[in-house]
């Protein structure tokens, strides 16, 4: 499925590069309970940046969205600025990278890894 046909603008969606870049991560930490987590943090030349990391635990208030065997995890404060994003991965000249393209963002930087509400 491509992340066309399974877009909801409700959530937050990875795309299938995403998806296919975690599960490879997690093959090669060899550790099947990595999810990846996506969160927001104040600072950036914008205001906010985005973070990513990898977690085995899920926190209570946790929304956790699956695609294809892999789990997205958000936390409540992060999920309202996301809402209607989808999560991709990247490779260019600036590296390697998950990013976030995030239609709520009224002005991001030069990296895209900060943005304004």
């Amino acid at each position: 499925m491509s992340a066309a046909e399974t877009f909801d603008p409700s959530g937050i969606n990875l795309s299938e590069r995403a998806v296919h870049k975690v599960q490879e991560l997690v093959a090669e930490e060899e550790n099947d309970e990595l999810k990846l987590r996506v969160f927001i943090t104040g600072g950036g030349c914008s205001g906010f940046q985005y973070g990513f990391t990898f977690d085995e635990l899920v926190a209570d208030d946790d929304t956790a969205l699956q695609s294809e065997g892999v789990t997205l995890l958000v936390d409540p404060m992060s999920l309202q600025y996301l809402v209607g994003s989808v999560v991709d991965y990247t490779e260019g000249l600036e590296g390697s990278r998950f990013v976030v393209e995030n239609p709520n963002a009224t002005a991001t930087c030069g990296c895209g890894s900060s943005f304004s509400i």
